[in-house]
């Protein structure tokens, strides 16, 4: 049997040498760069006659070590050096070398081609995560090789900017007729090489000074394409602002001490950031400073930013949505300002992002993980401050609705995504590429774990070990045990059994749950069971006994460490109902069989936003499994009174927003789970259902919520306006479902006139899938208007492949062969391919879809290696659908299996394939053994 990974954590050994500093040349020309490097090394404690460097796809023109003489090989993955006299330990020594990189507009690793404006030199920029840097210059390029850097690059006069890491050295200058140089120099913080930015860009910048209340002040800019508006990107200034502001009132060790102090200061700083933009007189500046100075004397703060200069360069064409670079970070352009065409969920990743990205300053690039294996480590304590900050601006409640939403999603959410043919923990064994670890288990699941550690120390305790996590490992590298055995000590507990289960294993626990009442002796007994055969999962659990109108009798939290467990409270009152895992205490889900009355109790008053949201979906599975049972049935009518009740409570949905009322695709019964067509179908008749029983109240909520034009004024705002528009737009989806002509017109009065994106989106989406005789004219009209704007254009591909359109299939062929589509664009790659293999219904259970996604990965694959390994994601549960689909949906795989030349995208499909081994069975008997497979 092949091996299932390229890399394991045993190829991952110190290197025989610590690297000190590097000075670097970069002479970019439009099709290549020439990279002059001397790198100064550091013999350890033994002495080193050879060691190696990593290089990939680098032309060599000379390679030496003064004062040594040298001999190398080179291969594909790198360069070994041998001295013809060791070196001793303890001692300094210089390799220089000069080589030739060449970028691409596909491999976006290493040095790569951005969007280039019209009459300008190409745009260049790199991404070095996580092995991108030994594609400038041979290098160690390893998370622990953190040194200092001199950089020089040498370009096109006509670029308006050359940009890397650290402060300017050497000004920009010509130094021969169309050519300038610039020198920076990262001196005062040792550097990942993955971190490592060079940019040849053109761009308008908009700048503005930040200003600490200690009075320290560091430069903004941000770096848009030509032609930006001067409006959008101060808005974009705004929100950056805000957030490190924000970083450094409410983060830190003392983040909940004095929280009137930090909120005064907070309130002078947008007053003051209010009136500079209005012009005000620079004594009214200095006093609210002083205010704020003598305020932010009396608090001890959280991280503050060292640099001189932080940037937020757009790109427009990269794997990631964004990437820290060490005072450069980059970002998505369609996310980098509150465009006009940006719907509300792009705002919520814009704030996300921009505080995400400065956070990394401090948890990433000053505080760095030993190895890939140690990314989650690099991006979970990020994700769970980013998750704060979204939650200052939108409410706790609607921030965990969020987590919840995206963990329970039956077809793409983080648990099905967890249990597929392909899943990995955590901290998984090993790894094709380093990309392979960027997925929702980083980003999703390694925060949970955070938060559970978190809820086991207590929020205080918590803020004051990551504190102490930042000041100890500081300018170094921090390893998984590291991090445990100070979070464990810190909870006075060890920690590192909880820790090998939740990092070393993939999938969660299922919590089954009986409840037991004693009249007697007034005592409540909550006996827990915990799935699975091996280690029992280790996590917190929180719960309530409440009373019928939702006041909380008794609450508690309880560490779960055992397979069977029992809780006992008393005395206490007979509850009406239980609340369980509140808050979403842990990553897994809870099987509690409470009846239809009680759950109708909670999904009405539990003041736990999660915990009602699950009996809300609990009671939405019954309803879904009553559908499937009887194709004859209505829905009931208390299901439909639940839903429109709560809908029709604004202070409901002005907390949590519409989330709370998700219908999924998916009916809790994992037989059926992978049935999409036929869940999609009961989904359609239970919205049908409620639209033809409340459609005058959905009529009348739709008309009740105010129109906004989707612009950024304040976050604030912002935020109420995007819950709004949720509640406005579920009504006009499940209105959707009458399809008559007076529902259509509707729905082409929101299209025509709405001044907020996300109202044109839902609407072009809910005509896409109407029988309205002019929704074929009205894709033709959004892909020509939507083709002028990339923003736009995004949505338009996402909304389209996502749609329920009859004729997809062919849709999306017209999209391809427009002059519009850009194979090579990672944007337009995630959109339409992405978002068309994801609708399973359509590219797994019809011919058309089947032959489609074939072609999809067919030309992906020799374009972008990450955007295909991504997309073979869908195929985790094959064996889980109706075997009619097998054989065809395995033929997919083997067919990419011969075709491509990748060896993480073969063995993808290897793992795939082994993982769906009743499908492939089926396979084999019809068409043989799979060369390549056995």
């Amino acid at each position: 049997m092949p091996a299932r990974f390229r890399y394991y954590r045993s190829d991952f050994t110190p290197a025989p040498v610590d690297v000190m500093h590097m000075d670097l040349t970069f002479q970019v020309e439009d099709d290549h760069t020439r990279v002059v490097a001397a790198t100064r090394f550091r013999s350890r404690d033994e002495p080193i006659r050879t060691f190696r460097l990593n290089a990939k796809d680098l032309e060599i023109l000379s390679l030496s070590s003064p004062g040594h003489s040298i001999d190398i090989a080179q291969d594909e993955e790198g360069i070994q050096i041998s001295f013809l006299r060791e070196i001793p330990e303890q001692t300094e020594f210089i390799i220089e070398s000069e080589t030739i990189c060449r970028p691409t507009s596909t491999l976006l690793e290493g040095l790569y081609y951005d969007e280039t404006p019209p009459g300008a030199p190409p745009t260049q920029i790199t991404q070095c995560q996580q092995w991108g840097f030994q594609r400038l210059l041979p290098c160690i390029d390893e998370m622990t090789a953190k040194c200092t850097y001199r950089t020089t690059i040498i370009a096109d006069s006509r670029y308006t900017h050359l940009i890397s890491n650290g402060d300017v050295a050497i000004p920009r200058h010509q130094v021969s007729p169309h050519r300038d140089a610039v020198t920076y120099e990262n001196i005062t913080t040792p550097m990942a090489p993955y971190l490592f930015f060079l940019g040849a860009g053109t761009y308008d910048s908009f700048q503005r000074t930040f200003e600490y209340p200690s009075g320290t002040t560091f430069l903004l800019e941000l770096l848009c394409p030509p032609g930006s508006d001067p409006e959008r990107a101060e808005e974009a200034l705004d929100i950056l602002e805000d957030s490190i502001i924000w970083v450094y009132l409410f983060t830190g060790p003392h983040q909940y001490d004095q929280l009137e102090i930090r909120y005064g200061i907070y309130r002078l700083f947008k007053k003051r950031a209010y009136l500079r933009r209005g012009g005000a007189q620079e004594s009214d500046l200095e006093q609210l400073t002083g205010e704020m100075k003598k305020l932010d004397d009396q608090i001890v703060c959280g991280y503050a930013y060292t640099g001189s200069v932080y940037r937020e360069i757009g790109m427009q064409n990269s794997d990631f949505g964004g990437m820290e670079n060490v005072g450069n970070t980059t970002i998505s352009t369609n996310r980098l300002m509150p465009f006009p065409e940006m719907t509300d969920a792009g705002f919520e990743y814009l704030l996300r992002v921009k505080v995400h990205e400065f956070y990394h300053n401090l948890n990433g690039s000053e505080v760095t993980g030993e190895t890939p294996f140690e990314i989650w480590l690099n991006e979970a304590a990020t994700v769970h401050i980013e998750d704060q900050y979204h939650a200052f601006h939108f409410g706790e409640e609607y921030t965990r609705l969020q987590r919840a939403i995206a963990l329970l999603d039956p077809v793409d959410g983080t648990f099905s995504r967890d249990t597929g043919a392909i899943a990995m923990p955590i901290e998984p064994d090993g790894f094709n590429d380093p990309n392979d670890l960027i997925t929702p288990v980083t980003y999703v699941k390694a925060p949970e774990f955070i938060r559970m550690i978190e809820s086991i120390l207590g929020k205080e305790a918590f803020a004051w070990a990551l504190s102490i996590y930042h000041r100890t490992f500081a300018h170094g590298n921090a390893g998984r045990d590291d991090f445990i055995s100070l979070m464990s000590n810190i909870a006075g507990t060890d920690l590192g059994p909880m820790a090998e289960g939740w990092l070393k294993q993939a999938g969660y626990p299922t919590l089954s749950i009986t409840t037991g009442y004693d009249e007697k002796d007034r005592s409540c007994r909550i006996s827990l069971l915990q799935s699975g055969d091996g280690t029992p999962w280790q996590f917190p659990f929180d719960g309530a006994l409440m009373s019928a109108d939702g006041r909380e009798i008794e609450t508690f939290h309880h560490i779960v460490t055992g397979r069977k467990e029992e809780i006992t409270i008393s005395p206490c009152q007979p509850p009406a109902y239980y609340s369980f895992n509140r808050g979403l205490s842990f990553y897994g889900t809870v099987d509690y069989e409470a009846d239809d009355a009680a759950l109708f109790i909670q999904a009405r008053t539990d003041p736990d936003i999660i915990a009602r949201f699950g009996a809300f979906q609990a009671l939405l599975q019954r309803e879904m499994q009553s559908l499937a049972a009887d194709p004859a049935a209505p829905p009931s009518p208390a299901f439909i009174a639940l839903f429109i009740e709560l809908l029709s409570d604004t202070g409901l949905m002005s907390e949590a927003g519409a989330p709370l009322l998700t219908i999924f695709e998916g009916s809790g019964d994992p037989a059926s789970a992978h049935r999409y067509r036929e869940l999609y179908d009961l989904r359609v008749r239970l919205e049908s259902g409620i639209a033809h029983a409340e459609g005058a109240i959905l009529r009348s909520l739709y008309r009740a919520c105010q129109e906004g034009d989707g612009r950024w004024r304040s976050i604030g705002r912002m935020a109420r306006n995007i819950k709004n528009r949720q509640v406005k737009n579920l009504c006009l989806r499940i209105l959707a479902r009458i399809g008559t002509p007076e529902i259509h017109a509707l729905i082409r009065d929101q299209f025509t006139k709405s001044l907020s994106a996300t109202d044109r989106m839902t609407a072009y989406i809910l005509l896409l899938n109407s029988t309205d005789p002019d929704r074929h004219l009205v894709f033709g009209e959004m892909m020509e208007k939507s083709s002028h704007d990339l923003v736009a254009w995004e949505q338009f591909l996402a909304a389209t492949a996502s749609s329920d359109a009859e004729n997809l299939v062919s849709l999306l062929r017209e999209i391809e062969a427009s002059p519009y589509f850009r194979i090579d664009q990672a944007n337009d790659q995630r959109a339409l391919y992405g978002r068309f293999a994801r609708n399973r219904k359509i590219s797994f259970e019809t011919a058309e879809g089947r032959v489609y996604l074939r072609e999809i990965l067919s030309r992906l694959q020799s374009v972008n290696e990450y955007s295909t390994v991504n997309l073979l994601a869908v195929f985790a549960h094959i064996d889980q659908m109706d075997a009619a689909h097998h054989i065809s949906l395995i033929g997919i795989l083997v067919s990419l299996f011969r075709e491509t030349q990748s060896p993480a995208i073969r063995q993808t499909v290897q793992r795939l394939i082994a993982g769906n081994p009743a499908a492939t069975a089926s396979y084999i008997g019809m068409h043989g053994s799979i060369p390549g497979m056995e």
